[in-house]
């Protein structure tokens, strides 16, 4: 199956241990991060989306100038522009970039966050209306005829769009959350359905669920899980730097808006992050969960700990469930990036193309 990497940029430099310094947007440290995953041999950047932060779609397009080849994960939250226009914006963003896009659907898992951007539906219902807006992005995308839709949410008559997706069918639609609502819409659109770092039993049993959605639909989905490896030449230097990383988060939470306990509670992922963090702080032999319990089970906050041999055999044991792509970003990002692509991705590509050569080999002995 190949395996695929992601990282993530950001508009400025900041992480759980780097204090945030200067403005909201910076253009150099944008270019500078894109051009180093680029070097570093990641496939895909995300680009990930808040109710205050820069417009990640123009930051998209400012990195795909950037750089030549890798592709991207633009965060989008459905509901804030008619999905008409978003299926348009998105289209030509797709050409523009040669066909680099793809867009992880974030239906919000804090009413807080939404409310910043005047949107007050509750959380059930803004997947139900991801589920329409997702449904009529993809006919204006792939329809060639004026269409009508009279939903819950958007009525549109004569919609059309001369502007249609680089890649075909559409631009390839990333989307997350672990609620009961959430399952329906991934297992009904989702090309690659997105987990946190969860430990391989949760993940195991998420993947499964995921999928009996998308047999319904008669669909097959691709799994992405998102990971903070943390590499040390020996793996006592690895769990070293750990502990060093969970005492400055705490030094600099307050500052940064990150004080124990709190974080996007209404999340089922930052709940099932919880779950993991409760049987411990290390979970699995090298999921390390201190940072998920620190900050309250915000966004993407597990780690894997050791040296880059032992933290790509744990991610072979994710890819051994069925999960082919892994999003991985460091708490040092722009230097750890470059360190991933040194040692971490190679020797995953590696193991995974071993993997794929004595499965296919098992295969062809079953037939014979």
């Amino acid at each position: 199956m190949g395996v695929q990497f992601i990282g993530m940029i950001q508009p400025h430099e900041v992480s759980e241990t780097i204090a945030r310094k200067g403005p909201a947007v910076d253009p150099a440290y944008v270019r500078a991060f894109a051009q180093a995953h680029e070097h570093a041999g990641f496939d895909r950047i995300l680009v990930p989306a808040s109710g205050t932060g820069p417009d990640t779609l123009l930051t998209v397009a400012y990195a795909a100038w950037a750089t030549q080849k890798i592709a991207f994960l633009l965060a989008h939250r459905p509901g804030f522009v008619a999905p008409t226009l978003a299926a348009r914006q998105l289209a030509t963003l797709d050409h523009y970039t040669g066909g680099r896009v793809a867009v992880h659907y974030i239906s919000g898992g804090s009413d807080a966050d939404q409310q910043r951007d005047g949107d007050f539906l509750g959380h059930d219902e803004r997947y139900a209306r991801t589920d329409e807006y997702l449904t009529l992005l993809r006919r204006v995308w792939t329809e060639d005829r004026p269409f009508d839709h009279h939903g819950t949410y958007y009525q549109v008559k004569g919609a059309a769009s001369e502007v249609k997706p680089l890649q075909a069918p559409y631009v390839p639609i990333y989307f997350g959350g672990a609620s009961a609502p959430a399952l329906k819409v991934a297992g009904k659109h989702a090309d690659v359905y997105a987990l946190w770092g969860e430990s391989l039993a949760q993940a195991g049993d998420l993947v499964r669920q995921v999928r009996a959605e998308a047999a319904q639909h008669g669909r097959h989905i691709e799994f992405s899980i998102s990971f903070r490896p943390i590499l040390g030449r020996t793996e006592e230097e690895a769990w070293a730097r750990a502990d060093q990383i969970l005492e400055t988060t705490r030094r600099l939470g307050v500052p940064q808006g990150h004080a124990r306990g709190t974080g996007p509670q209404q999340s089922e992922g930052a709940q099932r992050l919880l779950a993991d963090a409760a049987k411990g702080d290390r979970v699995d032999e090298r999921l390390w969960t201190a940072i998920a319990r620190e900050t309250g089970g915000r966004s993407n906050s597990t780690s894997l700990v050791g040296t880059p041999e032992q933290v790509a055999d744990a991610l072979l044991r994710y890819y051994d469930l069925g999960i082919t792509t892994f999003l991985i970003r460091g708490f040092d990002p722009l230097v750890d990036a470059i360190e991933y692509g040194r040692e971490l991705l190679p020797l995953v590509r590696a193991k995974v193309a071993e993997r794929d050569r004595v499965n296919a080999n098992r295969a062809a002995l079953k037939v014979a």
